[in-house]
């Protein structure tokens, strides 16, 4: 009886026909898809059916060079998993041409020679890597020219991978901004043997800085010349701000000068005290200085500890909230205390956090009081 139910379930199995993989569920074919894209894709582990959402015209186009790809990923030492997050995320990346990857490879190996480093910035920033063979001579000026100003080559890698189209276009472009930011920095009274340094942070800090119009940079340093700041002055704001003093118009710093002036109810000199202690303040819109003024005070601290510490403004009122609790259950009352406990990034409370239960676990130690000796 047994031996009978087995061979009919055998005779059953074979009856069922096999399916092909294109017809497998998460590899079946839309319309007009290529065929051989869709399975390399899927043999990768990619997401496809994430690909269809966003990018589904890349599975039309033909040809495509998918294992091109992966072999040149290989090759820098990508694993499995990165490159199929790379192939998800800019599946754009199997239509270019073998030789422009080789030329692309080529160009960022000279910025950045390490390669599992360039497997992470790929990994990032995957457009930036895959892009179009006809920006290669703009790409290759703009690295000599940058290479010429003895930046390190880590700001270089990070300004292709974050701004590529500060590469792409003409060098001349890029000369015009970055000649025009040193002359502002000489101007203002910075050393030349400093300002490498100093181009390579700002740079870092707002890659996009090389896109915007020189014109904007010095029209900002009027504006705030106009506001009473000395040449001193100017010069830390500058380099406080870095490139982001370029995102400023003097229409917006005007409304945001005067809203915490009115605010704060301080004259124009306790503002610019208060500007070079937060210069974060400049590029604040008013409904966002509105939103965390009328949380600190909420939380029941004062307009003249705001003062004292502004730099308590750059931090949302829910992380503001969050701390003051945190600080509260260690026994510090930020209403009486120093708005200090409350700033810096999430290391930094962490480490003030650490302090307040150190303090509060160490036994006190009275030096007048008796020793207790044995008899």
């Amino acid at each position: 009886m047994l031996r009978l139910i087995g061979t009919a379930l055998c005779l059953r199995c074979q009856r069922v026909p096999s399916l092909p993989l294109i017809l497998r569920p998460c590899v079946t074919l839309n319309s007009g898809e290529n065929q051989q894209t869709v399975e390399a894709l899927y043999n990768l582990a990619v997401d496809i059916q994430k690909v269809r959402k966003f990018n589904g015209w890349v599975l039309q186009r033909s040809p495509a060079y998918t294992q091109d790809v992966v072999n040149l990923l290989v090759d820098l030492g990508a694993s499995g998993p990165i490159i199929a997050q790379i192939l998800t995320t800019h599946p754009e990346a199997v239509l270019c041409d073998p030789q422009q990857m080789q030329d692309q490879k080529d160009l960022w190996v000279s910025v950045c020679p390490n390669k599992k480093e360039l497997v992470g910035i790929i990994e990032k920033f995957p457009a930036s890597f895959f892009t179009s063979s006809s920006y290669h001579l703009n790409q290759r000026n703009n690295i000599g020219y940058f290479q010429s100003l003895n930046l390190n080559r880590r700001i270089i890698s990070k300004l292709m991978a974050s701004a590529p189209q500060s590469f792409s276009r003409p060098v001349e472009q890029n000369q015009v901004m970055v000649c025009t930011l040193q002359q502002v920095y000489l101007e203002l009274g910075g050393e030349e043997a400093n300002m490498k340094i100093w181009l390579q942070k700002l740079l870092s800090q707002n890659p996009f800085v090389l896109l915007k119009p020189p014109e904007a940079l010095r029209q900002n340093m009027l504006f705030l010349r106009d506001k009473g700041f000395r040449t001193a002055e100017l010069l830390h704001l500058l380099s406080k701000l870095r490139g982001f003093v370029t995102e400023l118009n003097p229409d917006s710093m005007s409304c945001t000068l005067e809203y915490s002036r009115n605010t704060m109810g301080c004259s124009e000199t306790e503002l610019r005290e208060i500007i070079l202690a937060c210069p974060a303040l400049l590029y604040y819109p008013e409904s966002v200085l509105s939103e965390r003024f009328g949380g600190l005070l909420c939380a029941g601290i004062s307009m003249s500890q705001i003062k004292e510490t502004p730099t308590v403004l750059e931090l949302t009122s829910q992380i503001v909230n969050y701390r003051i609790q945190r600080l509260k259950a260690h026994g510090y009352d930020v209403r009486t205390g120093s708005l200090q406990a409350l700033n810096g990034t999430k290391k930094d409370f962490e480490m003030s956090i650490g302090r307040l239960q150190l303090r509060r676990e160490r036994p006190l130690f009275n030096p007048v009081a008796p020793l207790k000796v044995d008899d």
